[in-house]
């Protein structure tokens, strides 16, 4: 019998890192002695050199938002034709193509990593091929090396959509030195975030002034626009949000560490569920970003489905997400591509109706999650 009870307020997958409220309003008050809210102020400018030193990449540029930014990130290398990307990922990754005039070609992922499988790359390359657009999954880095080999060897650009990948580090490595891009969301549900935003990464510096052009209408100056661009600036507001909570990330991180250590402990041993751990520091040469907590549940061997124990958590008050499901091939905006046949993909139909990401922030005590454990327990 099932003696577990629900937890009184609910319990979701995440909550937004807030500050203290005493040092908002302080900083705040710089922005409004300046009176400039936005188009490059002091603390975007501020925001943006801290930002490069702690994510160690050359260059970087700020942006409202993630899916802005990865759209600037494609009209930046001049992308078109067709893009090698992966299903199992936010709507995002792929509607920026669509934007782009560009054809998303989804590849398989990997059974392990859950990223696009580097060894499949090659048999979907076509002569329209202009680029590879990968996601680090949950954090996970992709097999960066294999990629680039692919990509060197048939001229294509690498993009990185590394949205949940924070402070990744693989081989000593920062991740967002990899590829020709990558894209870093800030939304309220990343770990570190600025409310909402984004950024990219590159190391070719030549890249800047057209990004920066591209993402404030292509003005140049008050006379000359030389490009169409998109308004993608990040504000003073947001600014002043990233500035405060990169004090806060790596206290933020060692209480997530420990509630990881918690639910392996509780969890270690029941049959039928793995944890996604190559996303976290136990991989050898691995840096972890702490984004989410991921379990992958194998409905033979736990004698009930992901499903199953998706709509059973919320009876205890705790919700959780079956990110990504559905697979973004099954969309009714892509379904049709012939890359979306489900015999193309057959790995990414088998890990989207496994995985569950489970509540996972600093706010939870040790023993809400050995609490949530048990619950999960209980279904078996």
């Amino acid at each position: 019998m099932n003696t577990s009870y629900p937890f009184e307020k609910p319990i979701y997958i995440t909550r937004p890192l807030l500050p203290d409220l005493n040092e908002v309003k302080k900083k705040l008050q710089e922005v409004w002695d300046s009176q400039w809210l936005t188009n490059n102020g002091p603390q975007h400018q501020l925001f943006e050199g801290k930002l490069k030193e702690v994510l160690k990449v050359p260059c970087l540029s700020l942006f409202n938002n993630g899916a802005i930014a990865l759209i600037v990130a494609c009209q930046s290398l001049r992308l078109s034709g067709d893009v090698i990307t992966t299903p199992f990922t936010f709507p995002a990754t792929p509607h920026v193509l669509m934007w782009n005039n560009i054809r998303p070609i989804f590849c398989d992922i990997d059974p392990v990593t859950m990223n696009i499988d580097a060894r499949k790359i090659e048999s979907m390359i076509t002569p329209q091929t202009t680029a590879i657009l990968a996601v680090h999954v949950f954090g996970t880095p992709c097999d960066v090396v294999a990629i680039q080999h692919v990509a060197d060897r048939y001229g294509l650009k690498v993009v990185y959509d590394a949205a949940h990948a924070f402070g990744v580090e693989t081989g000593g490595v920062a991740i967002g030195t990899c590829g020709d891009i990558s894209m870093f969301s800030f939304h309220a549900t990343k770990l570190f975030h600025t409310a909402e935003g984004g950024a990219l990464t590159f190391k070719d510096k030549n890249l800047k002034s057209r990004i920066d052009l591209l993402k404030n209408f292509g003005i140049k100056n008050e006379e000359e626009v030389v490009m169409p661009g998109i308004n993608g600036k990040m504000n003073e507001i947001q600014a002043v949000m990233g500035l405060i909570l990169l004090e806060y990330i790596e206290e933020e991180k060692k209480k997530r560490k420990n509630l990881l250590d918690t639910y392996k402990k509780c969890l270690k041993g029941v049959e039928g569920i793995c944890f996604c751990s190559s996303a976290y520091d136990n991989a050898p040469g691995i840096k972890s970003s702490y984004q989410y907590l991921v379990i992958r549940i194998d409905e033979k061997l736990f004698g009930k489905s992901r499903d199953y124990v998706y709509e059973e958590f919320k009876k205890y008050n705790i919700f959780t997400r079956k990110y990504f499901y559905p697979l973004c091939s099954d969309y009714t905006c892509y379904r049709q591509l012939p890359s979306s046949s489900s015999a193309n993909l057959p790995i990414a139909h088998k890990v989207v109706k496994e995985v569950l990401c489970v509540p996972f922030y600093g706010g939870l005590s040790v023993g809400d999650v050995e609490r949530i454990c048990t619950i999960l327990k209980s279904f078996r």
